[in-house]
């Protein structure tokens, strides 16, 4: 764990939780590119958007969806990014809520990661961070 001094040192990222209610609430997590861990659609703040609208470009990017972002983040989360050079950057994400609308069947990164509907009690279990799979089950009043 990270001391508090040493909270500016991580790199910050948006992250977007895209979910459904169909009639049951459903969370929709992708694979990453390099370890096929499950998780949410995430990445790099953008210049000249806020962090939610980042989140949503993200969402779109990684899973192919396009849906209605919160403004406000509902936490942060810890996590270990490994880099292509193999370097480790500890980098804490604000998660914002998105509703999916629309699910592509084709979108930027199709070839590159798996998608899957969850319940948030099975979403929670099957990432690796801790925070996050509090702030799922949080999300989905569990």
């Amino acid at each position: 764990m990270i001391e508090p001094d040493q909270e500016s040192l991580r790199d910050r990222q948006v992250a977007a939780l895209c979910y459904r209610k169909s009639p049951r609430l459903e969370i929709l997590l992708v694979t990453s590119r390099e370890t096929r861990r499950w998780v949410t659609p995430k990445g790099w703040p953008m210049k000249g958007r806020r962090d939610h609208a980042a989140a949503a470009v993200e969402a779109f990017e990684e899973a192919g969806v396009d849906g209605v972002v919160a403004e406000k983040s509902i936490g942060t989360f810890d996590y270990d990014k490994v880099l292509k050079t193999t370097e480790i950057r500890p980098v804490t994400a604000a998660l914002f809520p998105l509703e999916v609308i629309v699910l592509r069947e084709d979108w930027p990164e199709k070839g590159q990661r798996d998608r899957r509907w969850f319940t948030p009690a099975e979403a929670a279990v099957i990432v690796q961070e801790p925070k996050l799979a509090q702030l799922i089950l949080a999300f989905g009043g569990g």
